[in-house]
């Protein structure tokens, strides 16, 4: 540039230095992971997480708790619950209830699964994982009633005591599909909506059905 030829520079000022960029501090939560924690803190915090979907279940609202942070735990842990709860029935005397177990494990799992390829053909935002943690957490009514026809059996079989277990697996079976469509509800086109429930609908009944013709050997 013209005139820039003619500019000198002092001895005197220094023309060395250090060019740094400046950095935001990290907080020690950012540099913090999951690798570095104890066992036990780990374990904790899963159980804190399955426990507050229980607790989603319990109250059924629109949320997307179940959806955002998924896991297996629970509906494994759920399954496994019911199937042994519906061991050494009547009809599956000779075979000491392996059928039954093995049953119980089809339909939760098998079920799940073409539910969740139903949703995902309809249109559904909902990942494969995800379906299955809701659907698997929404059982736990079903547990809660068999655990209740199981005690209610203590007593006796009669029509007071299927009337009782009707009542009470009625209402669970409601609460579960209600459960369930509240959590998959907004991850479906609101014109297919309809096409979804009715799936989820059959997968509670068929499980409720067996609770509620479950006799003891």
């Amino acid at each position: 540039f013209p005139g820039l030829a003619d500019v000198s520079i002092s001895q005197d000022i220094p023309v060395e230095g250090e060019i740094t960029v400046p950095v935001g501090s990290h907080s020690p939560d950012e540099d913090y992971s999951t690798l570095d924690e104890p066992v036990k803190d780990t374990i904790m915090r899963d159980l804190k997480a399955v426990g507050k979907k229980f607790v989603h279940v319990m109250y059924p609202r629109k949320s997307s708790a179940l959806l955002r942070d998924w896991d297996l735990w629970g509906p494994l842990v759920l399954c496994v619950s019911l199937a042994l709860m519906l061991q050494g029935g009547s009809a599956d005397s000779k075979d000491d209830g392996g059928p039954q177990f093995a049953e119980v494990f089809v339909i939760i799992w098998f079920g799940a699964v073409v539910i969740t390829l139903n949703s995902k053909l309809m249109g559904g935002t909902i990942s494969f994982f995800q379906s299955l943690c809701v659907l698997g957490y929404c059982v736990m009514p079903l547990n809660v009633a068999m655990l209740v026809c199981r005690l209610v059996l203590l007593a006796g079989a009669g029509t007071i005591s299927f009337i009782i277990r009707l009542i009470v697996v009625g209402a669970m079976f409601a609460w579960s599909t209600l459960a369930s469509t509240a959590f998959l509800a907004d991850s479906q086109p609101p014109n297919r909506k309809a096409l979804v429930v009715y799936p989820i609908f059959l997968f509670y009944f068929v499980i409720s059905w067996m609770i509620l013709t479950f006799t003891p050997q």
